[in-house]
């Protein structure tokens, strides 16, 4: 009868230390999911004249408090070339964001699309320390160029 007597009087303060324990997780795991892994913002004009030249500018900055190693490039409806297939690995950190440049022509309305990859790759970023997202590593923007 002593034992559970014991076990009545020390329920109270278990069920407020496993409420605690619950809001606490809870909490934690709101936290790290509203983060965005990858914010993209695309500047490039809507139109143009045949063989102009484009400037393309795509900015790219994380929520993550972990850096990323990242590749930039872009993709068209139709063959563009030049700079246009350049593709630029860096690293990016919350405090440090990126900005990649493009300069093309083309002759033909395209759409384009501005392509970021999450990749493993060493040497990159400061002390190897960074992290590949478990969900998704591709993150993408489309638009339209149109030619006159």
């Amino acid at each position: 009868m002593r034992c559970l007597q014991l076990l009545f009087g020390a329920s109270p303060a278990a069920l407020l230390l496993v409420l605690c324990l619950q809001l606490g997780t809870s909490k934690a795991q709101e936290d790290t999911t509203s983060r965005r892994p990858i914010i993209m913002d695309l500047q490039m004009p809507r139109e143009a004249k045949a063989n102009e030249t484009v400037s393309l500018e795509l900015k790219v900055k994380t929520e993550l408090n972990e850096c990323l190693v990242i590749k930039a490039y872009l993709k068209s409806s139709v063959f563009i070339g030049g700079s246009f297939d350049y593709k630029f690995t860096g690293c990016l950190c919350k405090d440090y964001p990126r900005t990649f440049f493009w300069d093309f022509r083309s002759n033909s309305t395209t759409k384009i699309a501005a392509i970021v990859d999450i990749v493993r790759e060493l040497s990159i970023c400061p002390n190897d320390d960074a992290v590949v997202p478990i969900k998704a590593n591709r993150y993408y923007t489309i638009t339209t160029l149109v030619i006159s």
